[in-house]
């Protein structure tokens, strides 16, 4: 796992037994051992499972690809979106993203399969078990985001600058002359570099306004918030004179009861974002786990139902996942080549053909002597 940001990727393998399966392993293990560790090794035990006629292995070998792709997605939509619902804590995120029980793939030297796992029903069983948790992470994702984004748009309001932002968590009752007949108080925008020029002249910009009504209410970066309390009937006049100076009046009525609500709304959400979190992550975590499994299971099935077809019968094959050295992955495909081009005499001609060989879509997929499948666990394409 690299730090932070990948995890990794394995290469799921099978070889035929030489005189035992233990012969394959061993034979596979000091090739790849020999040359400055290329990989690190496990055995993959996969039960002996019903074998049905050729016929049937070749249907579910293209049933299981289309699985295998279904079952990746689900895990990487999945896995993303823990890293979406993390925000910033990406370094939670690997420690949360672990399938069985925080054994990670390399360590799972063995998967539990029934051993009529070859019928239609255990694919039926994988499909909507996986489909399920595609369907409920859509519903629980489209909730969470809903909330996230309801409370982003309030939090949006109360940010930003003067002229923009709202005002209701900054001024207070006491700021206003309320409940006049005649009397008003504007709130007004003025740069801090004609913070000079407002304290002589706001008093003359209109008649009728209040001597020394106007104080600092708040500052940012660029701009004190000032208060000026004056006529109903100057207004106009006030805030067209005060466009000219560069003060901007902002439309603004005192209501407190839409300021309570405001911030009501905005605690409602912020609560319900809290309490949805914990859940959603738990829930993340335990269906990462279970779609993981469940795609391990397909590869499984995979090997086994390619090494049958590639190998024949009786079924004598030894299933391996190899970690290859990020480093070093030409060098180990070479000694796999090496040490299973045998099983193909074609191979060599495939491997170098630069002319289209039919029922061979080289472009579509990897083609190797031996059975090979890639468990790519770059789950995340952190933004």
């Amino acid at each position: 796992q690299d730090k932070g940001t990948k995890m990794t990727e394995f290469w799921l393998i099978s070889a035929p037994g030489e005189k035992t399966c233990q012969q394959t392993w061993e034979k596979l293990h000091a090739a790849t051992t020999k040359h400055n560790n290329l990989s690190i090794n496990s055995k993959f035990n996969i039960p002996d499972l019903k074998v049905g006629t050729l016929d049937v292995l070749v249907g579910l070998s293209d049933e299981l690809a289309k699985l295998d792709a279904f079952v990746e997605s689900v895990v990487k939509k999945v896995a993303q979106y823990m890293a979406d619902v993390l925000e910033d804590s990406k370094d939670k995120v690997q420690e949360n993203l672990l399938a069985n029980g925080g054994k990670n793939v390399s360590h799972r030297s063995s998967v539990v399969l029934c051993s009529s796992f070859l019928d239609p029903l255990p694919f039926l069983f994988i499909f909507k078990g996986v489909n399920q948790i595609d369907n409920d992470l859509k519903a629980r994702a489209s909730a969470y985001n809903n909330l996230k984004g309801n409370l982003q748009n309030l939090e949006r309001k109360n940010a930003g600058s003067l002229l923009t932002r709202s005002l209701a968590d900054i001024v207070k009752k006491e700021d206003f002359v309320l409940d006049s007949e005649y009397l008003v108080t504007l709130l007004v925008i003025v740069p801090k570099l004609n913070y000079n020029d407002w304290v002589k002249q706001y008093e003359t910009l209109a008649e009728m306004v209040v001597p020394r009504s106007s104080n600092v209410l708040f500052e940012d970066q660029d701009s004190y918030l000032c208060n000026v309390t004056l006529f109903r009937k100057a207004v106009d006049d006030f805030k067209h004179k005060a466009r000219e100076y560069k003060f901007m009046v902002r439309d603004f009525q005192y209501n407190e009861e839409e300021m309570k609500a405001d911030k009501e709304e905005m605690n409602r959400l912020s609560t319900d974002k809290k309490k949805q979190f914990g859940p959603l992550v738990r829930w993340l975590k335990v269906n990462f786990s279970e779609a993981f499994i469940a795609w391990i299971h397909v590869k499984a099935l995979r090997v086994f139902v390619e090494s049958v077809l590639r190998y024949g019968l009786p079924v004598n094959f030894q299933a391996m996942l190899l970690q290859p050295n990020k480093k070093t992955m030409k060098k180990l495909r070479e000694v796999l080549y090496d040490l299973y081009k045998h099983l193909d005499s074609s191979a060599a001609a495939i491997i170098d053909a630069t002319m289209d060989i039919p029922g061979l879509n080289l472009s579509q997929q990897e083609y190797y002597p031996y059975v090979y499948y890639k468990i790519d666990c770059n789950l995340l394409e952190f933004k």
